[in-house]
């Protein structure tokens, strides 16, 4: 249907199809409830104040008759602006399914050139340095991140590694957004395929799915029933999700009425790793609110952050050796009406031309050990290096 020269739908458009008509610069967001394809913008919306942001968005969309925006906003909104494009053409279609990827393509050969920041013997050492600030009641979760840096020979086939990601992640929220130039001259596209929704709105209904423990999954299935079953019965596993549903929760309070918060997490899993879910749904009471502001309250969350959520960024600050940027920060889109899905930025590359940032986290709590925070980071970045055909050991 158009309005206006812009194609708000084209319902008889596969997932697949979407998939095989995206090209780098457009945005590209699929899950298991819609798949969409934004493109032919119009213009970019950038901005460090979000609340002001959704007001700035809502008129953009109601006074030009764009359908909506679609793009990033960065983990820390006062080192980096959120990005959001105004496209003229968005195609949506149904769910993501495995069959959608239909491309096998092992997208680059091994022996590709890894830089790990830090090296795992530092990121150890920060997690063991964080674990003692715990322990002596300064925080009670922080989550610390590591960075694989990759530099290829030729162009990085962002188009085939989306496709690889769809086939591997169907269930997740696969996602292709373009960022703003850095220092790095040229394109630079988020790449990624995150299992975790912040949040969403559709009318009055709201719903966030937060993820915290974590353990690798295995291709041996007595081996990866095993790590399920830790998790389930993992005291420190359960901790660490209870932290971060208790701010979820604490958080949409009071914006809904009717939140409903299940008592006990269930197992969430992906291809790489298995997570405790909890998903909590509930009712506006204002129903103007937009997810975007819904999205300014809750991030960043302790998924990716910590508690309290002050002494967790200034020690993120102090023991991760680089900027996050987008990495931890929100993807999705928003309409003229405030509806809109927004995921976590993690299981994420930041691609320049021929070159990628891969991040990786881990929820540290005062029982965290650092051979297996780091071996679940390890776990982590196996979603995005095996759309690539590539393995990493540590």
């Amino acid at each position: 249907m158009t309005r206006d020269g812009v194609v708000h739908a084209v319902g008889d458009v596969s997932a697949g199809r979407l998939l095989d008509d995206f090209r780098r610069g457009d945005f590209f967001f699929g899950s298991a409830q819609r798949t969409l394809l934004a493109s032919d913008s119009i213009g970019v919306l950038e901005d460090h104040d979000w609340p002001r942001l959704a007001n700035r968005i809502r008129g953009t969309l109601l006074g030009d008759g764009l359908p909506l925006a679609a793009g990033v906003l960065p983990y820390d909104s006062a080192a980096v602006p959120a990005r959001l494009i105004l496209p003229t053409m968005v195609r949506s279609a149904g769910p993501l399914h495995p069959a959608a990827g239909r491309r096998q393509v092992q997208a680059i050969e091994s022996g590709v050139p890894v830089a790990a920041v830090p090296e795992p013997a530092g990121y150890a050492a920060s997690v063991a340095t964080a674990v003692r600030q715990l322990r002596a009641g300064e925080l009670r979760k922080v989550v610390l991140a590591r960075m694989l840096e990759l530099a290829f020979p030729d162009s990085v086939p962002v188009a085939a590694i989306l496709a690889n990601l769809v086939r591997d992640n169907a269930h997740g929220y696969t996602f292709a957004a373009e960022l703003p130039p850095a220092d790095r001259a040229g394109q630079r596209t988020l790449l990624g395929s995150s299992p975790e929704l912040l949040v969403s709105r559709t009318g009055r209904s709201v719903i966030s799915h937060p993820l915290a423990g974590s353990a690798p999954r295995s291709a041996d299935p007595v081996t990866d029933n095993a790590n399920a079953r830790y998790l389930v019965d993992s005291a420190k596993e359960q901790l660490e999700h209870e932290l971060v549903v208790e701010a979820v929760a604490d958080t949409l309070a009071p914006y809904c009425r009717n939140l409903v918060v299940p008592p006990r997490p269930s197992l969430t899993a992906t291809s790489a790793v298995w997570h405790l879910g909890t998903k909590i749904t509930g009712e506006l009471r204002d129903p103007e609110l937009s997810v975007l502001t819904l999205a300014a309250e809750l991030h960043p969350t302790p998924a990716i952050g910590g508690t309290p959520r002050e002494q967790a960024r200034e020690a993120i600050d102090r023991l991760e050796p680089f900027d996050r940027d987008y990495y931890a920060g929100l993807v999705g889109w928003v309409d003229a009406n405030g509806d809109g899905q927004w995921a976590i930025a993690i299981r994420c590359a930041d691609i320049a031309e021929r070159a990628m940032r891969l991040f990786a986290g881990a929820g540290i709590v005062a029982d965290s050990q650092p051979e297996r925070e780091l071996a679940e980071t390890t776990a982590k970045f196996q979603t995005l290096l095996r759309a690539m055909g590539l393995t990493l050991e540590s």
